[in-house]
């Protein structure tokens, strides 16, 4: 059955806007969990706007479904993870100016700090994806990394502004969770994925997870957590 993972970051935005202590993050991902999320997703960004450490302690400690760290490659955040040792981290690009994760990981331009992470996170028993665009080129630089896990990157899909360019992603896509599940690759997706465009990608065989986080937390405003979570569970079964 396909999976589905919350990302609670923007739980912590609303917090950190007024650098308070509410609403808490932990709060929120033990409701997902028992609403019926697989995994919670949590992105400790560099400049720390949402996501703290101290988020990440308390979901180790607290939560029975799997964590999920999503992270970039900067040394600090690696040492923090190790030590940390989640179920798993998901490699991300990042840039200090964007509002969100805009496209995926180079894993070509990145591959030999890719390797030597994936390499780390393995030996410490951490399972290791990679946030990579759904091109071929990228899926075969994975590999030879050492990659196990990837996470296609679906935003294409998800804003396009035309049924055509619409349809041109969603194959890129499906061609490339087939070329990876070929390759023995355990194949997630996300990224801009609603409540509206999800059903499409949930009905792409061979994809295991689907992490899903803005939408979610946008649509709990009105009919709260549990509700939103369970609704989206619903769409991709």
């Amino acid at each position: 059955m396909l999976k589905l993972g919350i990302n609670i970051d923007h739980v912590a935005t609303l917090r950190q806007a007024r650098r308070g202590n509410y609403p808490q993050p932990l709060e929120a991902a033990l409701i997902c969990q028992k609403s019926g999320a697989n995994s919670i997703v949590a992105h400790l960004r560099e400049d720390r706007r949402h996501i703290q450490e101290a988020d990440l302690l308390l979901l180790k400690k607290r939560l029975k479904v799997n964590l999920n760290m999503e992270m970039s490659l900067a040394a600090g955040i690696v040492d923090f993870a190790l030590k940390l040792k989640p179920f798993q981290v998901t490699l991300v690009p990042e840039k200090r100016v964007e509002l969100t994760t805009e496209g995926g990981l180079d894993v070509l331009v990145n591959f030999r700090k890719v390797k030597s992470a994936l390499t780390r996170f393995q030996k410490r028993g951490i399972q290791a994806s990679l946030f990579i665009d759904p091109r071929i080129n990228q899926i075969k630089a994975a590999i030879a990394a050492g990659a196990r896990i990837i996470e296609l990157h679906t935003g294409c899909y998800a804003d396009a502004r035309s049924e055509y360019s619409r349809d041109k992603a969603f194959c890129k896509i499906k061609q490339a969770v087939l070329f990876a599940r070929k390759n023995n690759l355990i194949v997630n997706a996300g990224h801009g994925l609603d409540y509206m465009n999800v059903r499409r990608i949930a009905k792409i065989p061979g994809i295991n997870e689907l992490n899903i986080g803005y939408s979610v937390i946008c649509r709990a405003l009105f009919v709260g957590l549990s509700s939103a979570v369970r609704q989206m569970k619903g769409l991709i079964k």
